[in-house]
């Protein structure tokens, strides 16, 4: 239980309500901010306005899966009011306190060094983006079925990078039937892929492995499918970046090609918001109860 812990959450979208609710179900004190234009009712929750004093008495700071920009703006679905965090409501955090969000930009981290906060960044756990990349796969496909004319099933489908997302996206996209060839930056990545019955290749190559392509999956954050590479594919493929904007496709080229090509960040809160903020909410219990038990040792 969380009985006597006093979470504050600032901001976020649908994914946020998840981790509110089961926070609040297991006793935790929740106090929101920026969520007056929300429908759905959540019992046991306290409505407040950013103020100094509510976060004077924070044991838990949970901000939006991206913190905040680098000017301190935190975004909200649930509010048309803007919300800034400042230095000094920083400040006002005690030194116990945890902040807990998705990734933060410099500005958020250069805050919490400052005032000596522990910031924990969950999409950097194994876990998290491990789970991350159901609902992203099963996102990116159906982006595909909205804007192909085509089957899956029969196509032939490019995914570049074999982490944590690729992995996960090859596999989907092998369950629906497709040809599947990923793109690997590392050798020992080939074996990986030729077990799993997937054709590997060096991304090195990439531009000798697109003439004929359907669909391409970028999980690769770097500028990879240049106007080279583009020059190369059918007009009729359809590429989904999946890689943290400005991702790795030449965008201004391939439109001017008549390539569609879609960049699409952030798919699990897009297309399964429950499942997506269910995920980040175990998480951040599981690391809260752990800390209890350390300091319960202690005593």
């Amino acid at each position: 239980m969380l009985t006597g812990v006093r979470i504050v959450v600032l901001g976020g979208d649908a994914r946020q309500l998840e981790v509110i609710q089961k926070c609040a179900e297991l006793d935790a004190t929740v106090s929101v901010v920026g969520f007056d234009k929300l429908e759905r009712s959540i019992p046991g929750i306290e409505h407040h306005e950013l103020e100094d004093e509510v976060l004077a008495s924070a044991d838990v700071l949970v901000l939006p899966v991206v913190g905040c920009d680098d000017q301190g703006k935190v975004s909200t679905s649930f509010s048309d009011l803007p919300i800034f965090l400042k230095k000094e409501q920083i400040a006002a955090l005690p030194e116990h306190c945890i902040v807990f969000t998705g990734m933060a930009k410099p500005f958020l981290r250069e805050l919490c060094v400052d005032n000596g906060l522990r910031l924990i960044e969950v999409l950097d756990r194994d876990d998290i983006a491990l789970y991350n990349s159901i609902p992203t796969a099963e996102g990116a496909v159906a982006m595909a079925i909205r804007e192909t004319d085509f089957t899956i099933h029969g196509s032939e489908c490019i995914v570049l990078g074999l982490g944590r997302t690729g992995f996960t996206m090859a596999k989907t996209l092998q369950g629906l039937g497709a040809n599947v060839r990923v793109g690997i930056r590392r050798e020992e990545d080939a074996a990986r892929a030729n077990i799993m019955g997937w054709k590997p290749f060096m991304t090195t190559d990439l531009a000798a492995q697109t003439g004929a392509v359907d669909l391409l999956f970028n999980t690769i954050p770097t500028m990879i499918i240049t106007a080279q590479i583009l020059s190369r594919m059918p007009q009729k493929a359809v590429i989904i970046d999946l890689a943290s904007a400005p991702g790795g496709c030449d965008f201004r080229y391939a439109e001017k090609r008549g390539i569609k090509a879609l960049l699409a960040p952030g798919l699990p809160g897009i297309v399964a918001p429950k499942t997506a903020g269910g995920i980040i909410a175990d998480v951040l219990i599981r690391l809260l109860l752990e800390e209890q038990n350390a300091r319960e040792v202690e005593l």
